[in-house]
């Protein structure tokens, strides 16, 4: 979901489809329902199921979710803010992605009582 408090302040609440605790990365799979860019402001939500130690874990649960030979067409790899000091040597904020992210962790590996 695309929220626009104007061209400088865009949120977005997207569903993360994993995460990587050794790179603490986000992996967000590209679709109709999944813009390949992000704003400004990122809102990502993940299941704490949804946390593997590895990049090579996540694949297999890929490949389970969406089917053998059916992969997404592009994934993006989130850690942390979107920096560069490329420009005059100055670090900038969002040059590549979002300048703020946010990670809400839903607590799914509790059982109802």
């Amino acid at each position: 979901m695309l929220l626009s408090l104007g061209a400088k302040n865009a949120v977005s609440v997207m569903p993360s489809f994993g995460g990587v605790s050794e790179t603490d990365s986000l992996m967000l799979r590209s679709g109709a329902d999944m813009p390949y860019t992000l704003p400004d402001i990122h809102i990502a939500v993940l299941k704490a199921s949804d946390i593997v130690g590895t990049y090579e874990e996540v694949w297999p649960r890929l490949r389970e979710r969406e089917g053998n030979g059916n992969m997404p067409r592009t994934f993006l790899w989130v850690t942390g803010p979107s920096r560069t000091g490329d420009i005059e040597q100055t670090i900038q904020l969002g040059a590549h992605g979002p300048r703020r992210l946010h990670i809400v962790l839903v607590d799914d590996t509790k059982e109802n009582p």
